[in-house]
C-alpha cells in the first residue's frame, strides 16, 4: 500500500536512502525522511490552512519528533507544533520550534505543569477536567502570564479510541467556559475532541467523526451565551483537500501530522498534494529455513488497515523495481520486534547485508529506531542532516 506509493510517487527518496545505507551514512532500524518534501508539503498545508482562515500546528510524534523535521516544516511555513505529549513538546521546543498546543491527547503530570508554562508557554493548553484547568492556570500564573485554555468536550455517541476517553460534558460547554475564565491565571478560549475526522474503509473516504457535530453545537451553544472567537480545534487525519470542508464546518485550527509526510489514508486511495516522505529502512542480518531475517526494532505499523500482505525492497543496489519486491511477515504485538522474516526462494534470494525498505504508516515515538533525516533529494544531492533517538536526540550511532 504505502510502499507501491513511495515506490511511484517519490522513487528518488527510496533510491537514496538506499544509496546511504549501502555506503555507511545511515543506520538500519531507521525511519528515514525526505527533508525537502517535508517542506514542500508543508507549504502546501500552510497555503491551505491560510485560504480558509485556520490555524496550523504540527504533529511530530509520528517520525520520533525529529529535529531537522521540524525545522523543515518551519521553513513551509508552519511555524508551532501540537505536543501529544510533554516530550513532543521539550522535543520541538529544543529544536527551536515553539509549543503553540499542549495536552492534546495526553494530559501534562501535576508536578510538570509549572516547567511547561515557564518553558514553553504554550499558546493553547487542553484540559480534560477542572483539575487541570486549575494546575495549567496556576502554573501560568507563576510564571507570569494569563493561559488560553480549551475544553475537550465529549458528548453520548462521540468516537474516541479506547484509551482517550475523557473531557467535559459538552451539554456544559457554558457552565464550563464560565469556570474556566474564574480560573487564576487563565481564560477559556476554545473547544477541542479528537478525532474529528476519520478515514472511511467502505467508501475510502474520510468523513466526519460525531465529534465534529459535538464541537458544532458547542460552538452554538457558546455564541447563543454571547461568546465571541471561540476557537475550535478539530484534529485528526488531516491533508490538504480536507480543510475546506473543517473551517466549513466551524473549525478555526488543524493539526496535521501524518500529511506532512503523506501517509494519511486517503494517500494510498488518492495522489493528493502532498508527497510521501518517510520510509522505514534496515538490512538481512541472517537466513534461517528459507527467511531471511532482518534488522528489526521500528516495525510499528499503524492499524489504519485490516491485515494486509507486508512486502519490502530488497537490494544491495538502490532500486524500486517490482522484482526486488519480497514478502514479509511481521512479528505479533505479543513479540519483540527483534526480526522481521523476509521470504528467501527463488532467484536472487536476500543475502545478509542487503537493504530492506519498507513503506507502511509507522508511530516512530513507541519504538527503539532511529530518526534520519536526508535533505537534498529534490536537487539529485542527498546529505544526511540527523540521527535521532524517537524522542529528537542526537543518537549516539554507531557507537
Amino acid at each position: 500500500m504505502f510502499l507501491d506509493v513511495l515506490r511511484r510517487r517519490n522513487p528518488a527518496f527510496v533510491e537514496a536512502a538506499m544509496a546511504l545505507h549501502q555506503s555507511g551514512q545511515i543506520p538500519a532500524n531507521a525511519y528515514v525522511l525526505d527533508l525537502d518534501a517535508v517542506e514542500a508539503n508543508a507549504r502546501v498545508l500552510k497555503s491551505e490552512a491560510d485560504k480558509y482562515g485556520l490555524k496550523i500546528f504540527a504533529m511530530t510524534k509520528q517520525v520520533g519528533r525529529s529535529s531537522s523535521f521540524c525545522q523543515a516544516v518551519q521553513r513551509g511555513g508552519i511555524e508551532k507544533s501540537v505536543a501529544v505529549d510533554m516530550a513532543c513538546a521539550r522535543a520541538t521546543h529544543n529544536a527551536g520550534m515553539p509549543v503553540g498546543h499542549l495536552g492534546h491527547l495526553q494530559q501534562v503530570a501535576r508536578a510538570e505543569a509549572d516547567a511547561a508554562a515557564a518553558a514553553f508557554r504554550p499558546d493553547y493548553w487542553t484540559v480534560f477536567n477542572a483539575e487541570k484547568a486549575h494546575e495549567a492556570g496556576q502554573a501560568a500564573h507563576r510564571a507570569g502570564y494569563k493561559q488560553n485554555l480549551l475544553a475537550r468536550i465529549k458528548a453520548e455517541g462521540d468516537t474516541f479510541y479506547r484509551g482517550h476517553e475523557g473531557g467535559f460534558e459538552a451539554a456544559d460547554i457554558v457552565s464550563v467556559a464560565e469556570g474556566l475564565d474564574r480560573v487564576e491565571g487563565g481564560r477559556f478560549a476554545g473547544i477541542t475532541t479528537f478525532p474529528a475526522l476519520l478515514f472511511d474503509h467502505e467508501t475510502r473516504k474520510v468523513k466526519p467523526t460525531p465529534n465534529l457535530a459535538t464541537l458544532s453545537r458547542a460552538a452554538e451553544a457558546l455564541r447563543k451565551a454571547g461568546r465571541r472567537d471561540v476557537e475550535i480545534n478539530a484534529p485528526g487525519t488531516t491533508s490538504s483537500v480536507l480543510l475546506q470542508g473543517l473551517a466549513e464546518a466551524g473549525a478555526t485550527q488543524c493539526e496535521p501530522g501524518n500529511g506532512l509526510h503523506g501517509t494519511t489514508a486517503l494517500h494510498v486511495m488518492e495522489d493528493l498534494p502532498e508527497l510521501p516522505a518517510v520510509l522505514y529502512l534496515t538490512e538481512v542480518s541472517h537466513l534461517s529455513g528459507g527467511k531471511a531475517y532482518c534488522l528489526g526494532g521500528g516495525f510499528y505499523i499503524d492499524p489504519i488497515f485490516p491485515d494486509y500482505p507486508v512486502k519490502a525492497i530488497v537490494s544491495r543496489e538502490p532500486t524500486t523495481a517490482a522484482g526486488a519486491l519480497r514478502e514479509v511477515e511481521i512479528p505479533p504485538p505479543s513479540a519483540i520486534d527483534y526480526y522481521a522474516m523476509i521470504d528467501a526462494d527463488g532467484a536472487s534470494a536476500p543475502r545478509p547485508g542487503d537493504t530492506a525498505v519498507f513503506g507502511f504508516r509507522g508511530q516512530a515515538f513507541v519504538t527503539r529506531a532511529y530518526v534520519v533525516g536526508v535533505s537534498g533529494i529534490s536537487t539529485g544531492t542527498p546529505k544526511v542532516e540527523t540521527i535521532e533517538d524517537s524522542f529528537g536526540r542526537t543518537a549516539a550511532w554507531p557507537v
